[in-house]
Formats: C-alpha cells, structure tokens, sequence
C-alpha cells in the first residue's frame, strides 16, 4: 500500500531524530565530506536497497543504479559516475550487482517489448544470444536466474576493460571489481567469484567464470564467441 507524501515526510523526521540520538553528530560529520570505500552498481529495482541490505549507513557507498545493471562503454552516465568514485572518492571496491527475478532480464530473455527501454535491453539480449549454448537446454526459471549471474559476470568485465579502470590500475591504484548477485526470496547476496584487481587478470577470470556454466555444442553454428 502506497503512503501519502506527508507520511515520507514525518518518517524522514522520525529517522533523522532516532539517528542524531543514536550517534550524535553524525550529520556533521557527514555534511562534511564522503569517504565511502565501495561503489555499488546495480538495478534500479527499488526491492534491491544497496544500503539497507548490506548494513551501510549513508556516505558509505556510492550508487549507481540503471535498469538490469548494465555498464556499456558508451554510456557516460555510468562512465563518469565511476570516474568520479575512482578518481575522486577513491573507493577501493566496485560491486557490480544484479537479482534473481530482474525484470529487465526477464524481458530480455523472452522478447517481452517495453517500450523504450527495449533499446537499453538489447545489451542484456546481447549477453542472452553470446551464451545462448550454456543457456537454451536449461529449464525455463534457471535460464532467468542463470543469465542475471551471467550479466553481471559480463558487467564485471566492462567495468574492469572501461578506460577508468584501466588508467587506474596503470598508475598503481588499488581497485577491484567484483560481481554479486541479490536474492529476492532469501535477501542474501552471492559471491559470483569474479573478483578483478589488476589488468592481467581479467580474461583468466572471465574465463573461469563462464566455465561454470556448461554449454551443449553445436558444430554448425560458429555466432557463440564464448569462452570454452
């Protein structure tokens, strides 16, 4: 049941006073500056709050959040946010995450038009058609859930292959890229083991990564550039 904006109001006033009694000085402290350690990028789902469901409190992490968590080298929203997280909040992590039952995944995987957002989709089908053998013998749900582990895992690479990161790591940053992935049903978060930390190691991890998912072959059709 939706909630009247005065409602929002009075319970933002109620959490402000609850706060400033439980840690004084904490707005202080946090009108003066942001010294977060992580940057989240994930789904704009609003079931999926990065803060709540990892215990931060504001000014812990940085957000960024799009449809299906998608990083593409085109999209300078995404690419300046993380140049500024990187460059000058100098987070340490950056946690791409993704969730089971995504919606935008969904309509990826089955050609459910939405409208304009079919355009942003199109990157997810994209991942969808590359590992469609390691995909396609696959019950239906576990497609779903299995290419929202795969999108993020291919997430992880572009953030990790982005000019930002790149420069990065050549002037001796230290920075890792991670993938997660949420559970709705469960509100737990997994590890999908494909932590980057250094330009060399993003293809074996990569690799690695989508060996986890086995593919059946098919000697006639050579548009699956996968890794084996």
């Amino acid at each position: 049941m939706s909630r009247e904006l005065s409602e929002l109001l009075e319970a933002n006033r109620a959490w402000a006073e609850a706060t400033a009694r439980r840690e004084p000085g904490f707005f202080t402290r946090l009108a003066q500056q942001q010294t977060p350690q992580y940057m989240w990028i994930g789904c704009a789902d609003s079931r999926v709050p990065a803060n709540e469901i990892t215990g931060l409190d504001p000014g812990e992490v940085f957000v960024h959040r799009n449809v299906a968590n998608v990083v593409v080298h085109s999209d300078l929203n995404a690419l300046s946010t993380i140049q500024f997280a990187v460059e000058h909040l100098k987070v340490k992590h950056i946690i791409v995450v993704g969730h089971y039952g995504c919606a935008g995944v969904r309509a990826a995987m089955r050609g459910i038009r939405v409208g304009l957002a079919d355009n942003w989709l199109r990157h997810v089908q994209d991942v969808r058609l590359r590992h469609r053998k390691r995909l396609d013998h696959l019950p239906p749900e576990e497609q779903e859930d299995t290419l929202c582990e795969m999108n993020v895992i291919e997430q992880v690479g572009n953030v990790a292959l982005s000019t930002v990161i790149q420069d990065a790591w050549a002037r001796g940053q230290e920075i890792a890229i991670h993938g997660w992935v949420y559970g709705l049903k469960d509100g737990l978060l997994k590890d999908l083991q494909v932590t980057m930390s250094a330009p060399d190691q993003v293809v074996g991890v990569f690799g690695a990564a989508l060996k986890r998912y086995p593919r059946v072959a098919d000697p006639t059709d050579s548009l699956d550039t996968s890794f084996d």
